[in-house]
């Protein structure tokens, strides 16, 4: 059986040992194999945050690895996204232990019948978790989370954000730090 070369990836990822975390090498040492897929226009990157409904985020607590899917708001004044969620649980756990994230948003365009390919947009981004605990900042993320999400957001609101409701749920920011995308057009 013929030894296949390993990639610059593989060759990083394999020297990533605890004992060696001094010779991490730096995420701009990375790069899109494929640039011609890169999405290079920042506006594009920000209409598919935008846009989408579904982030995806991976976190990391004592070495463990995690990933959750979660519906969000995009705040583009702030460079941020926002989530709401249950005020205990694993992934609040995670993100209090490490308030450090990667996520995807990813736009799906479908298969591309004859080409064994996908048509798609995605940005990927590195970013940091904060807790939201201002009842203005609460009631204007849920307000917009409803407004992208519900067929009927006046209903919805009115349902879900009375009373002490902004007291029990969990709304967390993303501040996204870095951001690239990729595209494969139909």
């Amino acid at each position: 059986m013929r030894r296949r070369k390993p990639d610059r990836l593989n060759m990083a990822t394999a020297s990533l040992s605890p004992a060696r975390d001094s010779e991490k090498m730096p995420e701009e040492n990375y790069h899109l194999r494929r640039k011609e897929k890169a999405i290079k226009d920042a506006a594009e990157l920000l209409e598919i945050l935008s846009q989408q409904c579904v982030v995806t985020i991976a976190m990391c607590k004592d070495d463990r690895p995690y990933l959750v899917s979660l519906n969000y708001f995009f705040d583009p004044k702030k460079n941020s996204l926002y989530f709401h969620c249950a005020s205990e649980g694993k992934k609040l756990d995670y993100l209090t232990a490490n308030n450090s994230v990667w996520g995807q948003v990813l736009e799906d365009n479908g298969y591309i019948s004859g080409e064994c390919d996908y048509a798609y947009r995605t940005v990927h981004f590195k970013g940091r978790t904060r807790q939201v605990t201002s009842l203005t900042e609460k009631r204007r993320a849920l307000e917009l989370l409803i407004e992208k999400m519900e067929r009927d957001p006046d209903k919805a609101k009115r349902e879900h954000i009375k009373g002490d409701s902004l007291d029990r749920v969990a709304i967390y920011r993303i501040d996204i730090e870095e951001m690239t995308g990729k595209k494969r057009a139909r």
